[in-house]
């Protein structure tokens, strides 16, 4: 019996679910029987099935993933046990990253619904608190390290509120989006900012936050991946001042 190559590649054990088979299969990453597949719904036999070839498969649900996981290794972070506050969660890439650096617990936020990756929303580490605003958000505990990818606002109107879930060693490590942080005017209609003053602006205003705060900032380094649209994005690490 023939059954759609999306159905196949999570019945043979390549994804957990048919939503990353598809999606995988689309962007021209599955190879089957030395054919580049691009159709979810092509039929196949599985008996006719010689090899299946995975391109460039994600190592987290999400690219934000390599995001975390360039910054836990630059800095030389250690996430062993360490209970994470995830904001802007998303589908979950920091969660994904965090975890599987040793995080024994992450609070996923994220003001939307529906986003967090089906393998996440049934890790038992995982506590997923969708639809509530930083603002609005209380957890019974405080937390060893935030982590942070957010858009559509400036870190500015986040970091303010850290403070209710920092210990006196919290670490932060935020994604700053240059698109979000500089007028309308500094970015071209493309939706990208191009000029390197505008992303040394966009750096400068969210380490004054930080600081703001009683945030000592540690470094500013480059994101290893290009944002949407083709946005350059940088890392930035912080953590609480004892000042």
């Amino acid at each position: 019996m023939k059954k759609r190559l999306d159905v196949l590649l999570v019945e043979l054990g390549h994804f957990d679910t048919r939503e990353k088979a598809k999606r995988e299969i689309m962007i021209g990453n599955v190879i089957v029987n030395d054919k580049l597949e691009t159709k979810p719904g092509t039929q196949y036999k599985e008996e006719l099935i010689i090899e299946i070839r995975i391109k460039n498969k994600l190592k987290y649900v999400s690219r934000g993933g390599l995001k975390l996981e360039k910054a836990i290794s630059y800095w030389n972070l250690d996430f062993t046990d360490k209970v994470v506050l995830d904001i802007g969660a998303s589908t979950g890439g920091f969660t994904d990253c965090s975890l599987q650096n040793g995080a024994i617990k992450v609070f996923a936020n994220d003001v939307g619904t529906n986003q967090l990756d089906y393998k996440l929303r049934t890790d038992e580490r995982v506590i997923s608190l969708e639809q509530i605003h930083i603002k609005d958000l209380i957890l019974k505990e405080k937390v060893d390290y935030i982590v942070i990818d957010v858009s559509f606002i400036s870190l500015t109107k986040v970091i303010p509120y850290f403070e209710k879930f920092s210990k006196d060693d919290t670490k932060v490590i935020a994604l700053i989006k240059p698109q979000f942080e500089v007028g309308k005017e500094k970015i071209s209609k493309n939706g990208i900012v191009i000029e390197k003053e505008y992303h040394d602006e966009a750096i400068r205003k969210v380490v004054a936050s930080f600081k703001e705060n009683n945030y000592e900032i540690v470094e500013v380094i480059d994101s290893p991946i290009l944002g949407g649209k083709g946005n350059k994005e940088f890392l930035i690490y912080t953590k609480r001042s004892n000042s």
